[in-house]
């Protein structure tokens, strides 16, 4: 299956999750490494835009497409989530779950339900796992911020 993330363009090839590593998440702290993706361009850019103020909205971005094995995708039903799952801003809870599954390398990919569009799905990518190896990066392109999607 095919899944993208928009982010700066520094980290478009970089399948380490180092940017994730660095700022952290909903599903991760700080200090634990992963990749933010999505099941579409469109959900991805949304994602983008509920999480960046428009002030800090890079000017170099990227869309990354990825390649990634379905089975080693591990799904996660709103019902296994925290009961705050969604709140805004992210709650502790979320990234505790997250981290200790990133951390414990349970799955190679988490498929959990997006924060605004629940029938919608994010997929976590987990570089710690053994088929992270499995993920391929096979289109990078620039993106161009339209910033009539978010005003001030």
């Amino acid at each position: 299956m095919v899944v993208f993330r928009i982010g700066r363009t520094k980290y478009s090839h970089d399948l380490t999750g180092e940017g994730a590593r660095l700022h952290g998440g909903r599903w991760n702290h700080v200090l634990v490494p992963c990749i933010y993706t999505s099941e579409s361009r469109a959900l991805a850019l949304l994602e983008l835009t509920v999480n960046v103020n428009i002030d800090d909205i890079p000017r170099a971005l990227s869309i990354s497409t990825i390649e990634i094995p379905e089975d080693i995708i591990k799904e996660l039903s709103v019902a296994e989530l925290p009961g705050d799952w969604d709140y805004s801003p992210s709650p502790t809870s979320t990234k505790d779950m997250g981290s200790d599954l990133l951390k414990t390398a349970e799955a190679a990919v988490l498929k959990i339900p997006s924060a605004i569009l629940p029938l919608e799905f994010n997929y976590i990518l987990n570089p710690l796992h053994p088929d992270s190896a499995k993920f391929k990066l096979i289109f990078v392109e620039d993106f161009v911020y339209d910033v009539r999607i978010k005003t001030k």
